[in-house]
């Protein structure tokens, strides 16, 4: 099998090892929204709300960090368990003034969400326009 790990996988293989892990925040009080509100006035946040027994939610988020191909520094992200954090979800959705669906990805600037998106509408590349 070596020779053909060598031929057909080595070089994908490579580059996910090279990828490196997004700093993702873990949102796990009502408090931190507060925070986030008064940090989108400087810096894009963007929150993305993950159902860890959905393959969907699993799907999306990988699907995500792979793509992921914003400066450091440039936006915070948090990652929220719906499974464990529902009343912060129900929080953002009354906060923020957006449904709540999962997955979900909720950009937020000026204390506002200027932009959510659910499931394959999911890119990093939407944080572009809000930087």
């Amino acid at each position: 099998m070596g020779i053909f790990n060598k031929l057909f996988g080595s070089e994908e293989k490579e580059s996910k090892e090279e990828k490196q892990a997004l700093p993702w925040q873990e949102l796990k009080s009502i408090a931190q929204l507060d925070t986030i509100a008064k940090a989108s006035e400087t810096r894009t946040q963007a929150i993305f709300k993950h159902s860890t027994r959905c393959g969907i939610s699993r799907m999306v988020i990988r699907n995500f960090e792979n793509s992921f191909d914003i400066p450091e520094g440039q936006v915070d992200l948090y990652y929220l368990d719906l499974l464990n954090h529902r009343d912060i979800s129900s929080e953002i959705a009354a906060t923020f003034q957006v449904f709540h669906e999962s997955p979900q990805f909720i950009v937020i600037r000026n204390g506002v969400a200027v932009h959510h998106a659910s499931h394959s509408a999911i890119t990093p590349q939407v944080l572009h326009q809000f930087i």
